[in-house]
C-alpha cells in the first residue's frame, strides 16, 4: 500500500515537539525559580536587617550588617545569572508569541507591561558579567599567587553592583515567567513562522529596540506600581 509522505514524517515529528515543549517548561520554571529565589533572599535579609541598626537606621553592628548583604547580595546573583541564561530567548519566544490582544487585556496584560523594561535589565546584569569574566582573566595572568584574595573581594563588588538588577528581575522576571507559561501553547505552533519572530525580536533587542515597546498598542494603562521593597 502506498503511504503519503505525511503519514511518515509525523511520528518522527511528535517526538520533537514534545522534547522542545519540555525543554521550554524547563526553562520558564528556572525563571520563575530564580526570581522567587531573589525575592527570598530579600525578604531574609529585611527580616533581620533592622536588628543590625539604630532606630534611625544606621548600623550598630557594622560587621554583621556588612556580612548580611554581602551573603544577600551573593545569593540573588546566583539567580541573576539564570536570567541571562535563559532569559533573552525566553523573553524573545514570548514577544513572538504575544498578540496585540494580549497587552490590552487578559491574564496576562499586567506583566507584559511589567516586562517592558526587562531588556536594560539583562543588559546591564550582562555587562556586570563581562567585566566580571576580564577582571579574572587578569587576575589570571597578573597575580597567580594572590588571586583567591582579591577575587573573593572582586567577587563581592560584582555581587553589590548586582543586586539592583537582581531586585528588578524578581518583579520583572517573575511577570516574564507568568507570561511565558501562559504562552506556552502558543510557543509550538507553526514552527517556522514562529522561529522567525523570535529571530526578529532577539535581533530588535540586540539592537536596542525593545520589542515589547514595538509590540504593546499604543495608549496602554499603565501597569500597577510594585510591591514596595524594603532591602537597603
Amino acid at each position: 500500500m502506498p503511504t503519503s509522505p505525511d503519514s511518515s514524517a509525523a511520528p518522527d515529528r511528535q517526538p520533537q515537539d514534545d522534547d522542545e515543549r519540555a525543554a521550554w517548561r524547563a526553562r520558564v520554571q528556572a525563571l520563575a525559580s530564580a526570581a522567587d529565589g531573589i525575592r527570598q533572599a530579600s525578604d531574609q535579609w529585611d527580616a533581620v536587617s533592622d536588628s543590625y541598626c539604630d532606630e534611625d537606621g544606621w548600623p550598630v553592628d557594622e560587621t554583621g550588617y556588612a556580612d548580611g548583604k554581602v551573603a544577600r547580595d551573593a545569593t540573588a546573583w546566583e539567580h541573576v545569572e539564570t536570567f541571562l541564561t535563559h532569559g533573552p530567548e525566553v523573553l524573545a519566544s514570548v514577544r513572538a508569541a504575544a498578540q496585540p490582544a494580549d497587552y490590552l487585556d487578559g491574564p496576562i496584560s499586567a506583566d507584559l507591561l511589567r516586562m517592558r523594561e526587562i531588556d536594560s535589565v539583562l543588559e546591564r546584569a550582562g555587562e556586570i558579567r563581562r567585566e566580571w569574566d576580564q577582571v579574572i582573566a587578569l587576575m589570571e595572568g597578573s597575580m597567580p599567587g594572590s588571586r583567591e584574595l582579591y577575587e573573593e573581594r572582586a567577587r563581592e563588588i560584582r555581587n553589590s553592583e548586582g543586586w539592583h538588577y537582581a531586585d528588578e528581575l524578581s518583579y520583572s522576571g517573575a511577570a516574564l515567567a507568568r507570561a511565558a507559561d501562559h504562552l506556552t501553547d502558543r510557543i509550538g505552533d507553526d514552527r517556522s513562522a514562529h522561529t522567525g519572530r523570535v529571530q526578529a525580536a532577539l535581533a530588535r533587542s540586540a539592537s536596542g529596540q525593545h520589542g515589547a515597546s514595538a509590540a504593546s498598542p499604543p495608549g496602554s494603562a499603565p501597569s500597577d506600581p510594585p510591591a514596595v521593597r524594603r532591602s537597603r
